[in-house]
């Protein structure tokens, strides 16, 4: 008896994605992590829907508390490294440091906290986690609609359930 073999179709390849460092790049400049032209935030810490440009869905996004850990870990040695040397080295009037050290570090952590939220919004998209499960699209802006790995809902209604331990 012959046994006969289908050869199934070949899969549609998805477009691929933009590779850690870029994308974390592109974010960081406030930039589509997919195409890197359209911009990501429409206010200081607002996520755009999607991007003008190339269409890509960045809603689904789930930074949560990643970025503000990043900056106060950030500020805090950037901060904790220049009163340690100039504390030291220099005698300064309590004035100066009680009005400098707090300005310099509000200044700091604000300016950081969109780049920085932006790098991992670009990191979430390259490894396909949370809302960036489904296939970026295409360059032209056509999406394939396929799912890529990465989690299995993007927003809290679409997540599956725990089950009883």
């Amino acid at each position: 008896m012959a046994m006969e073999t289908y050869a199934s179709p070949p899969a549609p390849t998805p477009q691929e994605r933009t590779r850690l460092v870029p994308a974390m790049a592109r974010g960081f400049l406030n930039r589509c992590p997919h195409c890197g032209e359209g911009h990501m935030f429409g206010r200081f810490l607002k996520v755009r829907p999607a991007c003008e440009a190339c269409g890509l869905e960045m809603e689904g996004h789930r930074a949560d508390d990643l970025p503000p850990y990043l900056v106060i870990f950030l500020v805090g040695h950037i901060v904790g490294y220049l009163v340690l040397e100039i504390e030291m080295g220099y005698d300064v009037p309590l004035w100066i440091s009680l009005s400098v050290w707090p300005l310099l570090t509000l200044v700091l952590a604000l300016g950081l906290l969109q780049p920085v939220k932006g790098a991992v919004i670009g990191l979430q998209y390259t490894f396909g986690m949370h809302g960036f499960g489904k296939a970026p699209p295409a360059r032209g802006g056509t999406d394939t609609g396929e799912r890529r790995g990465g989690e299995a809902g993007s927003r809290a209604g679409d997540a599956p359930e725990l089950g009883s331990a």
